[in-house]
């Protein structure tokens, strides 16, 4: 089994919405049926770690949907966010490099 086939969905969500979040929901998301409005970027951003594209490529990702895709203004966190939140999902592929 890969690693991507090991991924957890409902981690990789929680990784998003607690540390990512550029529209600012907070934990509105549980609730309000929105679940998956994340999940293709957090996916992709899962998908370029585990191909060993690098932290600082994650981060530039997220950070361009959050501000070229998504049309929200660059923040003073902006950077800061996609930085906490590329480096979650990095730590959460390297905890299942040893499950089999």
């Amino acid at each position: 089994m890969t690693m991507i086939a090991r991924i957890q969905l409902s981690h990789l969500r929680e990784i998003g919405w607690s540390l990512w979040d550029p529209i600012g929901l907070g934990e509105e998301w549980r609730n309000s049926g929105g679940a998956d409005e994340y999940d293709s970027y957090i996916l992709h951003a899962a998908e370029l770690l585990a191909s060993d594209a690098g932290l600082d490529e994650c981060v530039q990702y997220l950070a361009s949907i959050e501000v070229e895709h998504m049309g929200m203004d660059v923040c003073d966190d902006t950077h800061e966010r996609a930085e906490r939140t590329a480096r979650a999902i990095d730590q959460y592929l390297a905890s299942l490099q040893g499950v089999h």
